[in-house]
């Protein structure tokens, strides 16, 4: 999505006391939006919830392991689906782009009884390959040969791709592909009891996309060309070096 509207050349440029009062103006529609975050949070955690009947199982390193052992002791398990299909040479870019934020936050989330996980229907041994590579340490396990992707919303069938709209994110999904992102969360009551919370899809897994809080911040914003979204966004183990900056034109020349 390109969030570059005003842009950067010939942009306005105002006195501080004209700057100031448009920055309150601005600061009052931001505090608009933290109250309205803040609200949706607590109906987020108002929502009923759903009991997972299924015995879900998953390839882990240390062995099989079912949903309710990947809360390690905590009462919150906090899931990314992570598009990585079987036979697949790598993961997906963009989920990648949301993993790399995931080893800072672990620590954070585990004080909060918070566990956090990555799960892919790619064999294990594929996975691991690509976890070293990548250097994650967050724990990561393959749902493979089983219908859990399938039943949260995230992997399709041949026969679904092939009829071109997919029912993805609590909707009918107009672009094709095996493999869509999400966010799912359960909850494990004392009796050992798991229970599906919530799940978000499409861009709603921007909340896992830190670097994009900051580049909204910033003049050029999100800097993404109409159309393309992240068509920039590479494994961070293959971007060339970022470009230097250009010097500025001097003051008088022709270029300036």
């Amino acid at each position: 999505m390109n969030t570059t509207e005003a842009g950067t050349v010939n942009h306005p440029v105002v006195p501080k006391e004209q700057w100031l009062a448009e920055r309150k103006t601005l600061l009052a529609r931001e505090k608009e939006l933290t109250h309205l975050r803040d609200q949706i949070a607590r109906e987020r955690r108002a929502m009923p919830w759903e009991r997972v009947e299924k015995n879900y199982v998953f390839d882990a390193p240390e062995g099989r392991r079912t949903l309710a052992d990947l809360f390690e002791g905590r009462r919150q398990l906090l899931m990314q689906h992570f598009m990585f299909a079987p036979g697949w040479e790598q993961g997906c870019p963009s989920c990648s782009y949301m993993a790399d934020h995931a080893d800072g936050m672990k620590v954070h989330l585990a004080h909060r009884d918070v566990t956090f996980v990555a799960v892919s229907r790619a064999p294990l041994a594929e996975i691991e390959r690509f976890r070293r590579r990548m250097g994650w340490q967050f724990e990561w396990v393959s749902s493979h040969g089983t219908d859990f992707n399938y039943d949260f919303g995230v992997s399709f069938t041949p026969e679904e791709v092939t009829r071109g709209k997919l029912d993805y994110n609590y909707g009918e999904w107009p672009l094709a592909g095996e493999e869509w992102p999400g966010i799912s969360v359960f909850y494990k009551d004392d009796a050992g009891e798991v229970f599906h919370t919530y799940s978000t899809y499409g861009r709603g897994v921007e909340v896992m996309m830190g670097t994009y809080n900051m580049l909204d911040l910033t003049p050029k914003g999100r800097d993404e060309k109409s159309g393309q979204g992240m068509a920039w966004v590479r494994h961070h183990d293959r971007y060339e070096p970022a470009p230097a900056a250009k010097p500025a034109a001097a003051a008088g020349s022709c270029c300036h």
